[in-house]
């Protein structure tokens, strides 16, 4: 990995808060993500499962974590499953996680090579009662692919039927929103080096480059500073193509007097930034682009102040479109009888401001959190409020992350990255 070692008491901790909430004489089965084929001998680069990374610390393909509080042999409470490694590996690949080097990144003694651990499973089923599998159930899932993990449920529930099941997930959503401080730091960590980026790209635009350029000098600065690239796929959108929320060709030339909506994040030990940050191709904005600007960005101050513990997030929301509905009467957008005929379900705002302000955030960009149950002090949160106005050629996105604090406002992660318009247009032009 290119990322420092993690200290393995934050994976011990995890696992601890996990088994806490398990019931009494069940056991636990995490499993990696597979590396997935292109075509003929090519896959795409793997990317570990976040439940295992996040149990475990274990960034390694073909590796199980089975948990088993209950068990009664000391041996049996915690169990790595993973891929024996050897000479012809090590040649080859690089060298697997070791057993020892194992016990160092996650704290577990008993490690098992994976080619045991139907064996070790079939012995550890005649003691328990319950078995916790592991589903996806984030809101944005959208699953076309079967996965290792549904692979495993699927097998497991053939061969031992007679278990009762629990899900694993909803104990996930709980812990995973909530950051310990060791993640703070490693998110942090992803910010900064977002930052390094964005002040890269404030000396490099200028007319007529090309959007994957400037996607270019991200990726550049990121790999140089430990991060494996993006955190989600960039969106560096000039012109009317900020007004596409998922533009992500990056194809097009960005022409002077444009705006560029940069939606960029760098990832750190697997954990994401997530930023949006607007440049004038020219190195000035106009008025009506400053104008605008301004008035997304006191939406997002605004916005910032509920980010606080006790605030429900479909009430927030609510919240910010009366915030949004203001400025957008301000700058002439709509009218007061665009309002006063609003579809409840549909406001007036939406037409210019169609998507949410905030998610959770952290070993996913889109994180495990369960929107009905209240924030909670140390969960992260992106604020992104935009307002896109194809009439006029361009749209408007600031997005900055956020950590919610036990009293006061919360704490911005992104707090050095220039976001007011004299700042961006002084770097570009210094």
């Amino acid at each position: 990995m290119k990322y420092h070692q993690i200290d393995r008491d934050l994976f011990i901790k995890n696992r601890a808060k996990f088994t806490a909430q398990m019931k009494p004489n069940s056991v636990a089965v995490f499993n990696s993500n597979d590396i997935y084929p292109v075509s003929a001998d090519s896959t795409l680069p793997f990317a570990q499962h976040r439940d295992i990374f996040y149990l475990s610390g274990v960034d390694q393909e073909e590796s199980i974590l089975l948990i088993f509080p209950d068990a009664p042999y000391e041996h049996l409470k915690e169990i790595l499953f993973l891929k024996e490694t050897n000479e012809h590996i090590a040649i080859w690949e690089g060298e697997k996680l070791t057993k020892e080097r194992a016990f160092e990144v996650a704290g577990i003694k008993s490690v098992i090579w994976l080619q045991d651990f139907h064996k070790t499973l079939k012995e550890v089923m005649t003691y328990a009662e319950t078995i916790y599998i592991n589903t996806n159930e984030h809101y944005r899932a959208v699953i076309e692919t079967e996965t290792r993990e549904a692979r495993f449920i699927k097998w497991w529930k053939e061969n031992y039927p007679a278990h009762k099941v629990e899900k694993s997930n909803p104990i996930l959503q709980r812990l995973r929103s909530v950051k310990e401080s060791e993640e703070l730091d490693l998110i942090q960590e992803a910010c900064n080096i977002t930052e390094k980026g964005f002040r890269r790209v404030l000396n490099f635009v200028k007319p007529n480059v090309m959007e994957y350029e400037i996607e270019a000098e991200f990726a550049h600065e990121f790999l140089r500073n430990r991060s494996k690239g993006f955190a989600y796929t960039p969106i560096i959108a000039s012109g009317n193509n900020a007004n596409v929320l998922h533009y992500i060709e990056n194809n097009q030339q960005c022409n002077a007097g444009d705006l560029i909506l940069l939606d960029v994040g760098a990832e750190y030990a697997n954990y994401s930034s997530d930023m949006t940050r607007m440049v004038p191709v020219s190195g000035r904005f106009s008025d009506r682009q400053k104008e605008v600007y301004n008035a997304v960005l006191r939406v997002k101050n605004e916005a910032t102040k509920m980010l606080v513990p006790g605030t429900l997030w479909k009430q927030y929301h609510v919240e910010v479109g009366k915030i949004m509905t203001s400025e957008l009467l301000g700058l002439g957008l709509i009218d007061k009888a665009d309002v006063q005929n609003e579809n409840p379900d549909w406001p007036a705002y939406k037409k210019y401001f169609m998507h949410g302000t905030s998610h959770h955030m952290g070993l996913d960009t889109h994180d495990y959190g369960l929107l009905h149950e209240p924030m909670q002090a140390n969960m992260v949160f992106t604020v992104e409020p935009g307002i896109y106005i194809p009439a006029e050629g361009f749209g408007i996105r600031i997005e900055d992350d956020m950590v919610i604090q036990e009293k006061g406002e919360a704490f911005n992660l992104m707090r050095n990255i220039p976001i007011e318009v004299d700042e961006i247009e002084s770097l570009m032009n210094s």
